[in-house]
């Protein structure tokens, strides 16, 4: 490498650059994959000159590396011989013998060395194929390609640019990796004809992937490996030429400064593209929470609709004990039954009897209905978030980053908040819970003691509190003291104390249950705000995290694209 001012200069800049870009990584909590992948990019300028053959397993890779080469150091033949990835480095053979393979610190990685001088400077790179049986092969190959400097990407004459060649192409351009043409097995073409047309097959199919058009020579390994007798294969002179002039000192530091570039780019676009998902799911998220308070507000909405409809319901039944109560005392309080009017007991009795009637009874079941719905509804409306907050998913661009797990943690502290609360606050418990706080307000109402008394007798003792309030006049008249005159203004006043006495305990059992239905409502609030406080509090944090490292990204991103663009005018001579 021509080690120049200029060239040390441009090298500290980039060693930087990555060094900047892999603490960003980190600090976004980005897959480890992508931060190892900027941590070998820092490796690779260390590293020779990496020449990479890619292609597929019937290409003929091996016999190429061979021609090229001009020695048989690769086993050939017709399956998928080479298992791993052979790197070939110049070296002098030991008492005259033939290098044996040495490991690597990846196990399917060897190293050959070989007294070849075409490999002064150069490690020439044999990989699996790109459509190998073994999938492994694959995967060999494409995590391979980002540490590569120049790709010499073969094809076959009979069956050139594959579908699996196309894609692993638009892989190479991802990584914006520097790429030759070879189209192998030439021999195969009878005709200039046919040569032509393959090579503007092939010559369009990588223009269209790498958007940009690189060389393509046509060569025949086999007849290059048979030059002894036909001086060789005229493809094979035309590739080493363009070789020759690729490899050397400068073009060769351009491009050993390129690659990291383009490995740079790559990355930090892959953490853009997981940044912008991340604040198009924010978004998202915003979304749920407006939900989720839209279904909150229906949910109250709900809720006061079907507290009007029982409110009424309790008030009919005590309209209907008024008329009841009214005819009573209308029919009682007349000169015509005065000799009723002479027994206290038994008028109460019939008061009860025919005014009272099954009020207790109906009071109880309305209350029970009551709390019930309050307690059904309650435990549906966190059923409901459980169900939502369960289909929140992160996108796959955000796939085990820190921000999907802190996100996925936090989603499922909502909705494990409604599943534990589904789970261990039964409907029993609920219930016994409201029927208590409604019994101990209806104490001041009705004159409850301070004992435990159930939401099963509150009808009955309200029943008898009506009673105690209007027995008073019969036990009046039952003292015979009452002159004719006085009888109607009594019947009067009993039936204008009537009418007050039921307005006020309609008024106060409504107090009651509002107050009830606003105290569930209120504990309601307060969990569903408890669980989702963590999770408005994480996307305030996170919005300003990602627009923060928008503007870092940004910054990295003017400062690769100068930096390439000073490493790419090494090659105009400047």
């Amino acid at each position: 490498m021509l080690v120049t001012e200029q060239v040390q200069t441009l090298l500290t800049r980039e060693r930087t650059l990555l060094g900047d870009l892999q603490a960003f990584l980190t600090a976004q909590g980005a897959p480890a994959e992508a931060t190892d992948a900027a941590r070998q990019a820092t490796r690779n300028l260390d590293e020779s000159f990496l020449l990479v053959v890619v292609g597929e397993f019937n290409a003929g890779k091996s016999s190429f590396v061979n021609a090229l080469l001009g020695e048989n150091v690769l086993p050939e033949g017709v399956t998928p011989t080479t298992d791993r990835i052979y790197v070939l480095v110049h070296g002098e053979l030991v008492d005259g013998k033939k290098s044996e393979p040495e490991a690597t610190a990846d196990p399917f990685v060897v190293r050959l060395r070989m007294p070849i001088a075409a490999l002064e400077g150069v490690a020439l790179v044999d990989t699996p194929g790109t459509n190998a049986i073994v999938r492994q092969h694959q995967s060999l190959t494409e995590g391979f390609l980002p540490r590569a400097d120049l790709l010499l990407f073969l094809t076959s004459a009979d069956r050139p640019f594959t579908e699996s060649e196309r894609q692993f192409l638009a892989l190479a351009a991802r990584w914006g990796r520097s790429v030759i043409m070879v189209v192998n097995k030439a021999d195969l073409l009878e005709t200039p004809q046919q040569r032509e047309e393959v090579r503007s097959f092939v010559e369009a199919g990588a223009r269209a992937e790498l958007n940009l058009t690189p060389p393509v020579y046509l060569v025949s390994a086999r007849g290059e490996q048979r030059g002894g007798l036909t001086g060789g294969d005229e493809g094979f002179r035309a590739l080493r030429a363009a070789l020759q002039a690729r490899l050397g000192e400068r073009e060769r530091t351009r491009l050993k400064l390129s690659s990291p570039l383009g490995a740079a780019a790559e990355i930090l676009g892959g953490e853009e593209r997981r940044a912008a998902a991340s604040r198009d799911t924010l978004k998202a998220d915003l979304d749920t929470l407006s939900t989720l308070e839209a279904q909150r507000a229906r949910h109250h909405e709900t809720m006061a609709g079907e507290l009007d409809g029982q409110l009424n319901r309790v008030g009919r039944l005590l309209s209907e004990f008024e008329v009841r109560a009214d005819k009573f005392l209308d029919h009682a309080l007349r000169l015509g039954n005065f000799r009723s009017l002479l027994n206290g007991r038994e008028l109460e009795k019939q008061f009860r009897e025919q005014a009272i009637s099954d009020l207790p009874e109906a009071i109880e079941r309305q209350f029970g209905t009551m709390i019930d719905r309050f307690v059904e509804a309650n435990l549906h409306f966190w059923e409901d978030v459980q169900a939502f907050l369960i289909r929140r998913q992160p996108s796959q661009d955000i796939a085990r980053t820190r921000f999907s797990y802190d996100r996925h943690a936090l989603l499922e502290g909502i909705a494990g908040s409604a599943s534990r609360h589904i789970a261990e606050v039964t409907e029993a418990q609920l219930t016994r819970q409201l029927a208590a706080d409604t019994e101990e307000a209806m104490k001041g109402v009705v004159g409850l003691g301070a004992g435990g008394v159930g939401l099963g007798v509150i009808g009955a003792v309200l029943a008898g509190t009506l009673a105690a309030d209007f027995t008073f006049i019969f036990s009046g008249l039952a003292i015979g003291s009452l002159g004719l005159l006085i009888l109607p203004a009594r019947r009067l006043k009993a039936l204008r104390q009537l009418r007050v006495k039921v307005a006020e305990l309609r008024e106060s059992l409504e107090a009651i249950v509002r107050r009830e239905y606003e105290r569930e409502q209120g504990r309601a609030d307060t969990r569903l705000q408890d669980a989702m406080s963590p999770f408005t509090r994480f996307i305030e944090g996170e919005q300003t995290r990602l627009a923060q490292a928008q503007d870092q990204a940004t910054g990295l991103r003017e400062r690769l694209q100068a930096l390439k663009r000073e490493v790419d005018a090494l090659g105009n001579g400047a």
